[in-house]
């Protein structure tokens, strides 16, 4: 589903990313971690074609991103709150969204329906603009306007920090549920390796834009990142 080759990524002489090689599969939901600067939302931001690779290629169903724009049908991704039109209000943001897949108001509405209880009646219908939004509000609706139109690749960079605890909560459960299907590819990068662990059955660690350890899941992940990154403080 997702594959790149020969990546590489350098600002002001120095390497932030250098992946010979890696490809996430079908269905996969594949956790990236790593310290700030390690290069994961370099990674992310190349496989959306924002930025361009030095070398390399990244491939979404085989398929050079930069080539064809034909992966934005299927990919929802949010990195960060510029990923919102914080003028608009978050009704109008959803149906911006809907029109850009030729949906009426109606059926825009029915998409975002079934996230009410994540924006726990803090969102919608407020006549706010997503500007005066909270933090943690702004990003729900980044998330949610990621996930709407039910995409086949979901790119997420640290969807967590800023939400609270039952937020957090709901966020882990839907994309554990979305995860479990099968039909998703999903890419989550996360400073917390808790919620990481927990919701990806393959993580990848990034440092200092190198792919170092890339394996599924198990319950040993945790511990064995958490002492990788204990070892990192002693040096």
């Amino acid at each position: 589903m997702i594959e790149a080759k020969n990546l590489t990524k350098v600002y002001a002489g120095v390497t932030v990313l250098d992946i010979p090689e890696i490809t996430v599969k079908p269905g996969e939901t594949f956790g990236l971690v790593g310290n700030n600067g390690a290069g994961k939302t370099t990674f992310f931001s190349l496989i959306l074609d924002l930025i361009q690779a030095n070398t390399g290629t990244v491939f979404s169903h085989a398929r050079d991103v930069r080539l064809s724009d034909h992966w934005k049908e299927y990919t929802g991704s949010f990195l960060d709150e510029s990923f919102v039109i914080d003028f608009l209000s978050p009704e109008e943001y959803f149906e911006f969204i809907g029109g850009l897949f030729r949906k009426s108001k109606e059926e825009t509405a029915a998409l975002v329906e079934p996230y009410r209880d994540f924006f726990n009646d803090e969102i919608l219908g407020k006549k706010k603009y997503i500007r005066d939004l909270s933090k943690g509000n702004q990003k729900k609706v980044g998330i949610v306007g990621a996930l709407m139109m039910n995409p086949k690749v979901l790119v997420l960079d640290e969807p967590f920090p800023h939400l609270d605890p039952s937020s957090v909560i709901r966020l882990k459960k839907m994309l554990k549920s979305i995860g479990s299907t099968g039909d998703v590819t999903i890419l989550i990068s996360s400073h917390d390796l808790n919620h990481v662990t927990e919701v990806c059955n393959r993580i990848a660690l990034l440092e200092k834009g190198k792919i170092l350890r890339d394996t599924p899941t198990t319950e040993r992940t945790i511990h064995e990142l958490e002492a990788y990154f204990s070892a990192q403080l002693e040096r």
